[in-house]
């Protein structure tokens, strides 16, 4: 993919600049470059110019051109070094936090860091301490925000800056035996939570039998916890080495704790009690097993909860519980349910750069809320963010890049490999209308709204000509890419074909506006598309764009704005008909499967298909025999050597795109989290960052280690 985008911009300098230029009304430029003559055909199927014939008509044009390239570097992050005889044997810490250990009120930093601390080599330099982070999120339903930044991030293992190769991160090492059957993980020696108390193998004993083993806590397993639905077990070896065991061989479990799975940490997990550890010491005072049912019903009417499993979640929730002793860099002061998320360094992290010094180096990240994506952005563009890609919308490039100067900032993209930065999912479960459950679960249906998309004019208008018109399949290079004819199976422009297929299933009648009659004599067929508000991209806007597309092939669709928690209550009720979301993370499909297949409640691809597969056939709605195939390869796949599972992902793939359960839009662009806004003064900024939400970004590329240079 790497090798893609850099001939991508090559051949496409001429349709990035005519974008910048449209949308900067300089029209003279943009007929010098139309004058330019036709050439090597895009993704799109549109013909450019060459780069030399652009760059010998107007070198203001090269330049721009010049431009595109840089945006996109070669991907570099830092390294950790896990060999302890190049550890350091002495540390320093933050003015304030010496400040502290000098007042007695800590003790110091050797000890609070212990004897195995997790040592990164900072990608460029040894930074300094001091600093305020400003981010911008958009609400309580932003969360995610905050994990990518802020936690670390805290699971057992992560990955390299590659986001290919699992490395130690909250464990100092681990063993696989019994092909996957058994992962000892070493915990590291004299490691503490944020007050204090020890990190120990009692943290995860605690999650594995109070938590996870609670079935009011966690009403169904997770699958990650399982092998071919049978479960695993976590088991204490000592103070400072636990192991999970399976019965069955699990290939998968490297990565399965190393991105982004239920196991994936405390700081991500926890609101949901998983995270395969948590902090037994402070939260046994809100389980019943330890807490007198006296006391806690106390606790429970104090904090204003209906029950014990509501209050417990609640203060397990790093983003709003301050008192929560977390393994963080960074923990809350202010939640997430303010207008301003703050988050304070960790006095006890783990985390250590190759000279000792105990990192973070930045004192505190502060999110400010902005009401909407344009508000966001336009403080971005003001230079008010420090580091910023989350919400950051790719349409509006050329005005970054046009201010960089006055907001003494830099720009990059970072691409993402997944499919589709925009998909629409239809849920096959919808039980609101019997008539339009019928509709969504018609593979011609599906398949026409598909054909009905004009994908080169929404890439053109809101993708600045940057993606790719796409399915959901990830980009060519991924080792499950079903094949090149999957990128555009039912994802061209085909309004006349779209019209046949939806006439060949009896949808022949229309209304006085052409649009087409429900079965039922109920009138006109109306579906409801919905969209997050202030996320990524301009998905409502988008989809208005695609309503107007679909009046062409007689579809009535309303768009309906909703703020994110909301929306995730609305999935989970099985209320959604149709919504627009990335498939971003898919490029891993087995940690970041929720994207693309129903593998739990309320899953927006067919909610009650996910409730099935969760509990293996004993609740939920049973899916047609494709979606079965796609979830029982799904499942086989952790268990089976790499060459099998390939094979068997390829075919989840292959069944999703031609049956249209997945409807792509355009993809493989840095829209997703790619473009990203960095104050110039920020260092050990990686020149390109892996994208996926499985590593996190900018998880991936250590935040712990930015800094600022004066």
């Amino acid at each position: 993919m790497e090798d893609f985008w850099k001939s991508f911009f090559e051949r496409n300098a001429n349709l990035n600049r005519r974008r910048f230029l449209q949308l900067s009304a300089q029209v003279s430029a943009l007929a010098a470059l139309t004058a330019c003559g036709s050439g090597p055909e895009t993704p799109s199927g549109s013909t450019v110019a060459e780069p030399a014939a652009v760059a010998t008509a107007a070198p203001e044009i090269a330049e721009e051109i010049e431009i595109s390239r840089q945006l996109i570097g070669e991907l570099e992050g830092p390294e950790v070094i896990t060999d302890p005889a190049l550890w350091p044997t002495s540390f320093q810490e933050a003015p304030d936090l010496a400040a502290r250990v000098a007042a007695g009120d800590l003790p110091p930093v050797a000890e609070r860091i212990g004897q195995d601390p997790l040592v990164i080599k900072p990608v460029h330099e040894i930074g300094k301490y001091g600093g305020t982070w400003r981010r911008g999120f958009t609400g309580p339903g932003d969360v995610f925000n905050g994990w990518r930044a802020a936690t670390g991030p805290d699971g057992v293992l992560f990955w390299d800056y590659t986001g290919q190769q699992p490395v130690p991160n909250i464990a100092r090492d681990w063993e696989i035996s019994d092909e996957g059957r058994v992962i000892t993980l070493h915990l590291r020696r004299g490691m503490r939570w944020s007050d204090g108390a020890p990190f120990t193998a009692d943290d995860f004993v605690f999650w594995f039998e109070d938590m996870y083993s609670n079935t009011e806590l966690v009403p169904r397993p997770s699958i990650y916890m399982t092998i071919n639905g049978k479960p695993g077990a976590v088991e204490k070896i000592d103070e400072h080495t636990v192991r999970l065991v399976f019965p069955d061989p699990y290939y998968l479990i490297e990565g399965v704790l190393a991105g982004s799975t239920s196991l994936d940490g405390h700081a991500r997990q926890g609101r949901a009690a998983m995270g395969l550890f948590a902090p037994a010491h402070y939260l046994k005072q809100f389980h019943p097993s330890y807490a007198s049912e006296e006391e806690l019903s106390k606790k429970v009417a104090d904090a204003g909860f209906d029950n014990w499993r509501n209050l417990f979640l609640n203060r397990n929730d790093w983003s709003l519980n301050p008192d929560l002793p977390v393994v963080t860099p960074w923990k809350v002061t202010s939640p997430i349910n303010t207008p301003t998320w703050e988050m304070e360094r960790n006095p006890y992290s783990i985390w250590v750069d190759t000279e000792g010094n105990q990192l973070p180096y930045i004192d505190r990240v502060v999110m400010t809320l902005a009401e909407n994506l344009e508000v966001l952005n336009l403080r971005a563009i003001a230079g008010q963010y420090d580091f910023q890609a989350r919400h950051i919308d790719i349409a509006k490039l050329p005005v970054f890049l046009q201010n960089r100067d006055q907001g003494n900032y830099n720009v990059y993209l970072d691409p993402g490999t997944y499919g589709a930065d925009m998909f629409i999912a239809i849920n096959k479960t919808y039980a609101g209308d019997a008539e339009l459950n019928k509709w969504y679960n018609n593979v011609d249906f599906r398949r026409a709204l598909s054909l009905g998309i004009n994908r080169e004019e929404l890439n053109e208008i809101f993708w600045l000509g940057l993606g790719v018109p796409s399915t959901v399949a990830p980009d060519d290079g991924n080792i499950y890419n079903p094949g090149p004819e999957y990128r555009t199976l039912w994802a061209t422009y085909e309004p006349d074909r779209a019209n046949s297929l939806l006439d060949g299933v009896g949808l022949t009648q229309k209304d006085s506006e052409g649009y087409r009659l429900r079965s039922d004599g109920q009138g006109r067929l109306r579906l409801e598309l919905m969209t997050y508000g202030g996320q990524f991209l301009q998905y409502t806007q988008i989809s208005e764009m695609i309503r107007t597309q679909w009046r062409e092939i007689g579809i009535d669709v309303q768009v309906n704005e909703v703020e994110r928690s909301l929306g995730e209550s609305m999935h989970a009720a099985n209320e959604t008909q149709m919504y627009a979301w990335t498939s971003d993370g898919t490029d891993n499909l087995y940690n970041y499967a929720g994207n693309a297949i129903p593998i739990g409640n309320g899953s927006f691809h067919g909610a009650l298909w996910g409730l099935w597969f969760q509990t293996n056939g004993a609740e939920g709605e049973e899916p047609p025999a494709s979606m079965q195939k796609v979830l029982a390869n799904f499942r086989r796949g952790f268990g089976v050597p790499q060459e099998e599972r390939i094979e068997l992902t390829k075919e989840i793939w292959a069944i999703i795109i031609d049956e249209a359960y997945l409807i792509g839009v355009v993809g493989l662009s840095p829209a997703a989290m790619g473009v990203r806004i960095v104050n110039r003064n920020m260092g050990n900024i990686p020149a390109r960052q892996y994208n996926s939400p499985d590593v996190k970004n900018p998880g991936i590329s250590r935040p712990v280690t930015f800094f600022y240079k004066s």
